[in-house]
């Protein structure tokens, strides 16, 4: 295999065909796309098993940061978790992982191979294997050493991708597009139409709307979550000021001298550092602030300490010279006026027990003790409570169901003819589904131009903003065919891609019903 590759080293200006540079890529050339295993597995475990053949845990974990990488570069951040759990990008990996396993063995079946001169040419046109637009040798062995990998491995691997690659073209290939469809596509493109047609909104039809006591507790049963109330906790707290422990509190000049050293940022002048002399007494002072504070610290650490057992805050606050304050019942984003800008404190107390008195907690105000008193878990209130809000939601669902029946029943009537109905205007296809009078609705403007004088009524309603649609095709211009001829071939090529992938797709759900595929639940949970 390497005396063929350095039959390319002189290779010059070679196309990119993967389209993804190694190294930038987070090493893509380098995965063997769910190769598997068909031994009895190992101390890692495994990902799937397709027809006996395993994913290891290994394989799944590369391909899904190499998936994940890839979107990330093209979001230009991080995917955060919930993102990432939208997106599916877990089982768009394990998917595509079962895909490739099903793929060599269909390859297999159908004769298929690879060739080590097409593997070598392949691996010539990786651009991170090239010296001036030609590949080299050195650089091939360099980037895989690089990569803790062997030009074996490598090849296997390349071979491996490239199987899979010839065999969904192979698939992709027998695809054709008739001439009926690219006669439809045509008109599609050049036809122009008149829509007919009805709405209904939820604020039109909500006062139809009758809701029983019945109907709320029911909505309020399946739409907990909306009414529930958060948590709530009262505190007892005392705070310690670092101001009282200040008046007694020095510092020798070697104290503020470390204080100036530690801290030295804070010291900046318009030309750089201020030297000591200059700052020694906002030193002095600061150092003093800071020793006051850590005192304070210090014996409000003593006390909690000393009470804790008892949970005994007013034990503790006395003897540190401080005062008790209680509030109310309060959740954790809405604390009360007393605790304004304390986000720490608050956030601290939430985590505490019934009943515990926690340690110290430091702010710009002070040192705080804090105890919880009351504890009031999240909760969903009586419907007696909140039949205002509860009546309020279940109305706007009501209505939002009633304006789509009202659509579906209108489609039964437009059939029959229908009356009072208004009308787009003429309109040409445009991808960006922008239609006259209607709004933006791209899945309508598709719907639309497949409407005909023999069927004119749309299937099903379609939503716009939160308006339902009953839509009814009322004329269509078509376009004379004496450009058909010319411009088919054009047409032919924008429906192919689409064709073949249908096609692919049809393939593999097939091959995934012949096949008998485990998942191991904990990869996509």
């Amino acid at each position: 295999m390497l005396g063929i590759m350095r039959k390319y080293q002189q290779s010059i200006l070679i196309k990119l065909v993967f389209g993804i540079i190694v190294l930038s890529f987070i090493g893509t050339i380098f995965l063997v796309w769910g190769r598997g295993s068909d031994k009895a597995g190992g101390p890692t475990g495994y990902a799937a098993k397709v027809d006996g053949t395993k994913i290891s845990l290994d394989d799944f974990q590369r391909s899904y940061y190499r998936t994940r990488g890839i979107y990330e570069q093209i979001y230009g951040r991080s995917l955060s978790p919930e993102l990432e759990k939208t997106m599916g990008i877990k089982k768009m990996t394990i998917d595509g992982l079962i895909d490739a396993v099903l793929v060599r063995k269909a390859a297999k079946e159908m004769g298929i191979k690879v060739s080590k001169d097409e593997v070598a040419a392949e691996i010539a046109k990786v651009p991170a294997f090239q010296k001036n637009g030609a590949f080299d040798f050195q650089q091939y062995q360099q980037t895989l050493k690089m990569n803790r990998m062997t030009p074996e491995q490598f090849e296997d691997a390349q071979q491996e991708e490239l199987l899979v690659q010839k065999t969904r073209n192979k698939i992709k290939d027998q695809a054709t597009v008739s001439d009926q469809e690219i006669l439809q596509a045509f008109k599609k493109q050049n036809d122009k139409i008149d829509l007919q047609y009805v709405s209904f909104s939820p604020a039109e039809v909500k006062g139809e709307v009758k809701l029983s006591d019945k109907d709320l507790e029911s909505y309020l049963q399946d739409h907990q979550a909306e009414f529930k109330a958060p948590e709530q906790v009262a505190i007892a707290y005392a705070v310690v000021s670092p101001a009282q422990f200040a008046a007694k509190a020095s510092v020798t000049p070697e104290e503020a001298q470390n204080f100036y050293q530690k801290n030295i940022d804070r010291y900046q002048g318009k030309g750089g550092i201020l030297p000591f002399a200059e700052v020694k007494d906002q030193v002095t002072a600061d150092a003093v602030k800071a020793k006051a504070a850590k005192e304070a610290y210090e014996k409000a650490a003593d006390a909690a300490n000393k009470f804790r057992t008892q949970g005994d805050l007013d034990a503790a606050a006395a003897a540190l010279g401080a005062k008790v304050e209680k509030t109310g019942l309060f959740t954790l984003q809405a604390p009360p006026a007393q605790l304004s800008g304390e986000k720490e404190l608050v956030t601290r107390a939430f985590a505490l027990k019934l009943n515990e008195l926690g340690s110290p907690i430091e702010t710009p105000k002070g040192i705080y003790l804090v105890k919880v008193t009351e504890r009031k878990p999240a909760q969903v209130p009586p419907l007696a409570q909140i039949k205002g809000a509860v009546e309020q939601k279940a109305r706007d669902a009501k209505a939002a169901d009633l304006a789509k029946k009202k659509a579906e029943d209108a489609l039964a009537q437009l059939a029959k003819g229908g009356a009072n109905l208004k009308a787009t205007g003429s309109f040409g296809y445009a991808a960006t589904g922008v239609i006259p009078n209607l709004g933006t609705s791209p899945e309508l403007m598709d719907a639309a131009f497949t409407l005909t004088n023999a069927a004119p009524v749309a299937k099903q309603p379609i939503k716009i903003g939160d308006r339902w649609y009953a839509v009814k095709l009322k004329s269509r211009t078509e376009a004379p065919t004496t450009d058909l001829a010319r411009q088919s071939g054009t047409i032919k090529q924008s429906l192919l891609p689409k064709k073949q992938q249908e096609a692919l797709d049809t393939w593999l759900k097939g091959l995934r019903s012949k096949a008998k595929i485990e998942i191991n639940p904990s990869i996509v949970d």
